[in-house]
């Protein structure tokens, strides 16, 4: 079993200004470039049009317990009151080991945002989205139709798959492929 555990190389980025210095934290899962993590208790609203990570912090590695996208919220509760946070809590040591990573997507649309979801589920498997299922649409759609003869063996084809421009089958004698152009 693959392990989802993420070793992660945070990035210091050391800003210097007039009288403080302020150190921002990136991370990257997939092509996409997080900002954070950040321990989750330190979060402050607002936060608009996001795709959001829940990490389970395990000494240098992190976890992503959660993905999941944000419309738009000014609630400081947003994530205490979410319906999966007590997975969070309970998948993690503490609610001290929680840390949020952000995507901003300001110019995003809900179809946008569910597409790098549904691309960080798959590869990763947060185990408090283990109960939404991830469906994966075919580039083919099977369909029986009439008879195919073979044209080395003359026996009974088996339509195998219909794609966008050509219908593939199998010889059920002597195991030839034959694909034939859709009309």
């Amino acid at each position: 079993m693959r392990s989802n555990r993420i070793n992660i190389t945070i990035i210091y980025e050391k800003k210097k200004r007039k009288y403080s210095e302020i150190h921002s934290l990136s991370i990257q899962i997939l092509q996409y470039e997080f900002l954070g993590p950040i321990p989750l208790d330190q979060w402050g609203p607002p936060m608009e049009k996001v795709v959001f990570l829940i990490m389970s912090r395990d000494q240098d590695k992190f976890n992503i317990t959660y993905a999941g996208d944000c419309e738009k919220t000014v609630e400081s509760t947003f994530f205490t009151n979410h319906p999966n946070f007590k997975c969070w809590i309970k998948k993690s040591i503490s609610e001290k080991s929680l840390y949020l990573a952000i995507l901003p997507l300001f110019e995003s649309d809900k179809e946008y945002r569910e597409n790098i979801l549904k691309k960080i589920k798959t590869r990763y498997k947060p185990v408090c989205n283990s109960d939404e299922s991830i469906k994966t649409k075919p580039d083919y759609i099977v369909k029986n139709s009439g008879k195919i003869s073979c044209p080395n063996c003359d026996a009974e084809m088996k339509l195998e798959k219909v794609f966008e421009k050509a219908t593939q089958y199998k010889c059920n004698s002597c195991g030839s492929n034959y694909t034939k152009p859709n009309s």
